[in-house]
């Protein structure tokens, strides 16, 4: 199983990186600098704004069937067409809340314009995270791993015309933008929906409410984590909008963005790996093996990687800012940006462990976890956002995060009785204060500063290396030899 998941993953990660970072530095940035912060704000603060009503459309659907269908992979075929048409339905009523919502938040005409488009890329992406959920407990990782790269690939074509034909400020619209994900959305949502129409044998959808009604309490307590989770983790563009006067609202919401980005491009990773992890946790607590091992691996695999990412970019935030936008308040996007990487971490770990909860059914667990989580970021927001704007916002992230994962250890660790490895603990407290020396040694330095960051970078791998918390041996042994 070690095998598979580490082969598989090179492969999603390989296929991602190829894609996603251009799509998130390239396109998406200069989409930020084109249009400028205040109006890409204001289209963030929409997307935020959607996505807290995102759970309406899949009310945890997509997490059940992802456990479920790898335990069952007989269930293809029998609930797919139903559960396509109970996503219909659901995706009209939270059409209906979301922009009822909007107009109970006093959106004027052109906002609800823009939310009504985003609504319907919201649909579809959450429709073919759906259609993934079903290839991935098919365990046909290769076919997911395209499927999660062909809608930004389109987009990143779309989006790449329409820049170079109107590169110049002032005669990009951010409706574009919109449009044209809605354009690369459809189609991968075609492609993927024919795919599994096949594989599953579809001959018709029919409406079967007693069957929608049983999958429904059986998805509800996933869907109430993800409606917490995604409050706690996109409140903050949309409360510092909405809490700071209009004009410097939309330019905080900017600001806040512009250093997110990059945070966003290296949560890809994590979330690509959870997506492996899931069904991989799922089968293996089904078929009652050990899964110390795998959260040890996949630790060593994200998390280890995740503090020298956030290291580094902290300490050459000023300058990576200055280089990605061009749009000024360097100042405050770097202070933003320093404080928001280090969620990368606590993120991380949220991913393996979180991920090893959900597969487990721990799911009451998560959902008390998640809701003080939200609380402890929505009144952080209410306190710190008006004193500090954007860099309040961030602060109130990192400390919920933090809680978020701490917690989600210590259930895990409960759980499922883990040992307490004091060793493996101390080394990596020693590995994460070599990696602030590192840093802080080499960002003195009057090199050129991508030629520091890249050697602190180095050097803090070396570390890892040199504290064997990631060792090639055991990589090595996982792709050479096949389950035993």
């Amino acid at each position: 199983m070690q095998r598979k998941f580490v082969t598989n993953l090179a492969l999603i990660l390989g296929l991602n990186l190829l894609i996603k970072p251009f799509w998130i530095l390239g396109i998406d940035r200069a989409v930020q600098n084109v249009v400028g912060m205040e109006q890409y704000g204001f289209y963030y603060a929409i997307f935020n704004f959607s996505f807290l009503f995102n759970i309406i459309l899949d009310l945890g659907i997509t997490n059940f069937n992802n456990k479920n269908i790898s335990q069952n992979n007989h269930l293809l075929s029998k609930h797919f067409a139903s559960i396509v048409m109970l996503r219909v339905l659901l995706a009209l009523v939270f059409t209906l809340i979301t922009l009822a919502a909007g107009w109970l938040v006093k959106y004027n005409a052109d906002m609800l314009k823009m939310l009504a488009a985003v609504i319907f890329n919201q649909i579809l992406i959450s429709f073919i995270l759906y259609l993934r959920s079903n290839l991935a407990g098919l365990h046909l990782f290769k076919t997911d791993s395209i499927i999660s790269v062909l809608d930004r690939f389109i987009m990143i074509g779309l989006c790449g015309f329409l820049l170079w034909k109107y590169r110049e400020p002032g005669t990009f619209s951010i409706t574009w933008f919109v449009y044209a994900q809605t354009t690369a959305y459809v189609i991968t949502t075609v492609i993927t929906l024919l795919l599994l129409i096949r594989k599953a044998k579809v001959r018709k959808f029919t409406w079967r409410w007693p069957f929608f009604i049983i999958i429904l309490k059986k998805s509800y307590p996933y869907a109430i984590l993800v409606l917490l989770m995604s409050f706690y983790n996109r409140i903050d563009g949309v409360m510092l909008e909405r809490m700071l006067p209009f004009r410097e609202g939309a330019l905080e919401a900017g600001i806040y963005a512009s250093a997110y980005r990059l945070l966003d491009a290296s949560n890809m990773i994590a979330f690509l790996f959870a997506g492996l992890l899931l069904p991989i946790f799922s089968r293996m607590i089904k078929l009652k093996e050990s899964i110390e091992d795998m959260v040890l691996l996949s630790f060593s695999l994200l998390v280890i990687p995740a503090m020298i990412v956030a290291t580094c970019c902290a300490f050459f935030s000023y300058e990576i800012m200055d280089l990605l936008y061009r749009d000024g308040h360097l100042s405050e996007s770097s202070a933003v940006f320093r404080i928001l990487m280090f969620c990368f971490v606590p993120i991380a770990t949220t991913y393996i462990f979180g991920t090893l909860l959900t597969a487990n059914g721990n799911l009451r667990q998560l959902n008390i976890m998640a809701s003080t989580g939200m609380a402890i970021n929505i009144i952080m927001n209410l306190i710190l956002i008006p004193r500090m704007h954007a860099e309040g916002a961030a602060i109130s992230s990192i400390c919920t995060q933090a809680f978020t994962a701490l917690a989600q250890v210590l259930m895990a660790w409960k759980t499922f009785e883990f040992r307490f490895n004091t060793l493996l603990f101390s080394r990596v407290l020693l590995f994460a204060a070599t990696c602030v020396l590192i840093n802080f040694l080499i960002s003195s330095q009057q090199w050129f500063w991508v030629t520091r960051l890249g050697f602190s970078a180095a050097l803090c791998f070396l570390a890892a290396f040199a504290f064997r918390l990631i060792r090639v041996r055991n990589l090595y042994r996982i792709v050479r030899y096949d389950e035993t």
